[in-house]
């Protein structure tokens, strides 16, 4: 039993540390991808440019991004009428009907895409974990990457703040 519980505490304390070292402050530009929604429609993260993106890779059986939603669902009402964009990818191991279906059930008003062929998870630096959220700056650049769930509120300071700049500079 004893053994157990040390080996428990060990595992807890690697997959705290691999959480720590996956999530990444230093921003770098996004790649140069276009997404596949199952609304069959086609998004360029270019054409994107001029406006804050999240990008939250996904799966349908992790409690985790089931969790999430609702955060994702209060950001996108927030801001998504100001310019945000978000897209969710579903993970390739996802069967494309449970994405279809959950996004039916959740109602889910944001953009949702399949990544079939894990190229999307391979552009974004291998993202095998879900949830990982990634913040991209209008300016095309990757400002945050979070492995797991977000805090909500400090996700809404990073979008303001973008938002707030963006239209500063317009106004100039």
């Amino acid at each position: 039993m004893k053994h157990k519980l040390i080996l428990v505490a060990g595992l807890l304390t690697v997959l705290s540390l691999v959480g720590w070292l996956l999530t990444d402050p230093t921003p770098h530009p996004a790649p140069n991808v276009s997404f596949k929604t199952i609304s069959n429609k086609d998004i360029s993260l270019r054409n994107l440019r001029g406006r804050p993106v999240i990008i939250t890779f996904w799966a349908t059986d992790c409690p985790a991004c089931i969790e999430e939603i609702p955060h994702l669902l209060e950001l996108y009402r927030l801001f998504h009428p100001h310019g945000l964009e978000m897209i969710a990818v579903a993970m390739y191991y996802d069967l494309p009907s449970h994405v279809v279906e959950m996004s039916k059930i959740k109602q889910l008003p944001y953009d949702i895409a399949l990544d079939l062929r894990a190229e999307l998870s391979k552009a974004f630096g291998g993202v095998m974990l879900t949830p990982t959220t990634f913040l991209i700056s209008p300016g095309g650049d990757i400002v945050l990457k979070k492995l797991g769930g977000f805090e909500l509120n400090a996700m809404k300071h990073n979008i303001e703040a973008m938002l707030s700049r963006s239209k500063n500079a317009q106004s100039m």
